[in-house]
């Protein structure tokens, strides 16, 4: 079986990637139509991580981490490394030696679907990772696979210069194609999102806000003065 790393791919606009990355993941999941989330067991290795930026996918073998060295030369300043291995695996892939690699090269951060290391390390570089757990078990590189196919990472479908926003409520992935509509959705929800939060700071209910009384209505549930007593 052959295997390929392929150098071009097309990217989104720095702009809409800045909005997007603006805006956040429950914003972007909610404004595409409640798609793209990766699982929620992919978690920051701290609190503030957030990143935005064109994916740069790689396939790679359990518990080898070859193809992470090699997808670096083919990086761009602001990409986003996103992982996943062929089979499930939480070896630590990646630690503090790849991090500062990776920001000498400009890479914005790294989204993988198993293990990492060092992860005190990488929170002093200030180098965002997603995982799905922290292992000090090592690998090796030995086993070719492939930079930018198309990949799973975390049950969803990421295309080489796909958007990844991650932040600490996650991860979501927006196709390339779709990048500058999702952002003006996003903007939008926003926008509507701040007239809503005024109304709920003034003391509005979300109930007669949403026009949640009448929905209560249709599935039978009643307000009442007090509990019936339930004593003979």
């Amino acid at each position: 079986m052959s295997h390929k790393i392929i150098r071009r791919i097309s990217r989104p606009d720095a702009e809409t990637v800045k909005s997007l990355g603006s805006a956040g993941v429950a914003t972007v999941h909610e404004a595409q139509g409640r798609t793209g989330l990766l699982r929620p067991y992919m978690r920051p290795i701290y609190p503030a991580a957030r990143v935005a930026g064109p994916a740069v996918t790689i396939s790679i073998a359990p518990g080898d981490n070859l193809m992470i060295h090699a997808s670096i030369e083919v990086c761009k300043p602001g990409d986003v490394l996103v992982v996943a291995p062929t089979s499930e695996c939480t070896d630590g892939y990646f630690g503090e030696l790849l991090g500062v690699s990776c920001q000498a090269h400009g890479i914005a951060g790294l989204i993988i679907d198993a293990g990492v290391r060092d992860t005190a390390e990488l929170t002093a570089l200030n180098f965002p990772v997603w995982s799905k757990a922290v292992s000090s078990q090592g690998t090796v590189k030995n086993v070719p696979g492939d930079v930018n196919i198309p990949v799973v990472c975390a049950g969803a479908l990421v295309h080489p210069g796909d958007v990844i926003i991650a932040d600490a409520d996650g991860v979501v992935v927006v196709a390339r194609e779709q990048a500058a509509a999702v952002a003006k959705a996003s903007e939008q929800r926003l926008a509507k999102e701040e007239k809503t939060r005024e109304r709920l700071r003034k003391g509005e209910l979300g109930l007669d806000f949403y026009g949640l009384r009448s929905k209560l209505t249709e599935l039978g549930v009643e307000f009442v003065d007090e509990a019936e007593s339930s004593v003979a």
